[in-house]
């Protein structure tokens, strides 16, 4: 799954979904063996939920651990003005920290006052895959609250695997390109094939360029490494915003450790006790709610290209997945210097892309508009670029390649079979007609990968934690609400904030509401109540 974290001012960040080609299996991932923390019991099936909750780990460190826990950070400029930069040295494997480290990248702009510092607060920005070391510097650490600045030292780490945290590589530019341009909804035995030989050169190329990092980056190893950095910094308990697959991240912690959870904002929530075909599916009838909103605004406005007033979510439905098909037989050009026309699959992502934030439909609508009236494809490649972060150069930063080692290795695969993918299209197709098909078979590629996973579905409880605010969208495409209300049900101290509206996440996105309930939880300690709501 790959969850997208945007905001209108600056773009950051991700919760990738399982959709098309660019990620897989939603990471709701289990307790991992290799990072201690076994599950009691075996969880469901493919297409249940979890028996199983994630147990805390032993309060007393380790003797093993205490080199890491006692670490002093060397901090550095970071080249971008009222940041500083370190590196963070955590275990390979928690099992065996004698084996080798794992080098990490750690920022942080100091508390600027006034008022007395309140400790740390790290950011993390969803994926699995997204760097939370640049969402700091390009928008948390400038754009958050300034009272919440003023207070408390900003602080994010890029988690094993991802951007400067010694990062998985799977393929370069050229391959990269040619891997999101792979029909991803075949109509023969042919195109099956090839998509099949794209997810397995994509794990292949991951394989071969990280085959021991791949076996340690799971959420449960990240979660630890958040608890080092943690004590590393001086602070007897975590102050957290996460959004998207970062209230996994986070929601990991307090089940890890949950007697250090202090002030935690999970936004955009997941539901850690599905299973991944399940995940995906429930996340493709987000895009579906999010595609309707959207259709809703579209048909109001003049030059629709989907309708006009009067048209139905089901009748525009209807028409973009024709363009699609058209797409899949006469991609149309772009202008691109590299020559990639729009194909059907980047053009899918270019809309899935805008469904993250109401604030990029205007440019949604522009740009179908001028593919399906016009044939000119510019618009939509740049959404799927921005999605894929593909830089104007051709190269791509590694938030694809995070994403499938972060998943694959949480969660066992949605399906291990084309004829297993064959078998659930009716349930897709009936989530999403528009976008069901190509989710289905994205959710194919953890069949080939190179490593076996480690977790499994699970609840997570976090007994005796502090509470911890879970804030849900109604309509929010990629982490759909009932995942928000699953998990503020799960956690033992859970506060289920909600906000009535569009788009990926809540905080920092302009409703007042949620953004003073937030603010005053951070700086005060006080919670808003268990089922509050904005709009």
């Amino acid at each position: 799954m790959h969850t997208r974290r945007t905001h209108r001012r600056t773009r950051s960040g991700t919760t990738l979904l399982a959709a098309a080609l660019l990620a897989t299996a939603c990471s709701a991932g289990g307790a991992s063996t290799s990072a201690g923390s076994p599950a009691a019991e075996k969880a469901g099936g493919a297409t249940g939920t979890a028996r199983t909750t994630l147990a805390p780990l032993p309060g007393a460190t380790p003797s093993s651990l205490s080199p890491y826990y006692g670490q002093r950070l060397s901090w550095r400029d970071c080249g971008v003005p009222g940041f500083q930069c370190a590196t963070m040295k955590a275990p390979l494997d928690y099992e065996k920290p004698a084996e080798g480290d794992v080098r990490l990248a750690v920022a942080r702009k100091k508390a600027t006052g006034p008022g007395k510092r309140l400790g740390s607060l790290l950011v993390n920005p969803g994926g699995p895959g997204g760097s939370a070391v640049g969402y700091l510097q390009q928008y948390a650490g400038i754009g958050y609250p300034a009272e919440v600045r003023a207070r408390y030292d900003m602080v994010a780490v890029d988690p094993r695997g991802v951007a400067r945290s010694e990062p998985v590589e799977c393929l370069d530019g050229r391959r990269m390109d040619a891997y999101t341009q792979t029909d991803f909804t075949p109509d023969d035995a042919g195109e099956t094939e090839e998509l099949v030989g794209a997810y397995e050169g994509f794990a292949e190329g991951c394989g071969a360029r990280a085959p021991k990092l791949l076996r340690h980056v799971s959420t449960v190893e990240a979660a630890r490494d958040m608890d080092i950095l943690r004590a590393v910094l001086g602070d007897e308990k975590l102050t957290y915003v996460g959004a998207s697959y970062g209230t996994f991240l986070g929601a990991t912690y307090a089940g890890l450790f949950p007697d250090r959870a202090g002030r935690l904002v999970l936004d955009g929530a997941m539901d850690p006790s599905l299973s991944a075909r399940r995940l995906n599916l429930e996340q493709t009838a987000g895009f579906e709610t999010a595609f309707q909103s959207f259709v809703k605004d579209c048909v109001r406005r003049a030059g629709c290209p989907l309708g006009g007033p009067g048209t139905t979510p089901g009748q525009a439905g209807r028409k973009l997945k024709a363009f699609f098909g058209d797409l899949d037989a006469r991609p149309v050009p772009t202008g691109d210097p590299d020559g990639r026309k729009l194909t059907e699959s980047l053009a899918t992502i270019g809309v899935i892309a805008a469904m993250y934030d109401e604030g990029a439909w205007q440019q949604l609508r522009e740009s179908l508009g001028s593919a399906m009236k016009r044939h000119d494809g510019a618009g939509l490649l740049v959404l799927s670029d921005s999605y894929y972060e593909r830089e104007a150069g051709g190269s791509y930063s590694n938030l694809m390649f995070a994403n499938a080692a972060v998943n694959c290795l949480d969660l066992p695969p949605s399906f291990s079979t084309p004829d297993q993918v064959r078998e659930a299209l009716p349930d897709f197709e009936k989530a999403s007609p528009v976008f069901g098909e190509g989710l289905a078979w994205a959710s194919l590629n953890c069949a080939y990968w190179p490593v076996q996973p480690s977790g499994e579905p699970h609840r997570i409880e976090a007994a005796g934690a502090a509470p911890i605010v879970v804030v849900g969208t109604t309509r929010d495409p990629a982490t759909p609400y009932r995942w928000a209300k699953a998990l503020a049900g799960q956690l033992s101290s859970g506060r289920l904030l909600t906000y009535e509206g569009d788009g990926h996440t809540a905080y920092g996105r302009g409703s007042t509401c949620i953004d003073r309930a937030i603010n005053t939880y951070l700086l005060r300690g006080t919670p808003p109540a268990d089922g509050t709501r904005c709009s």
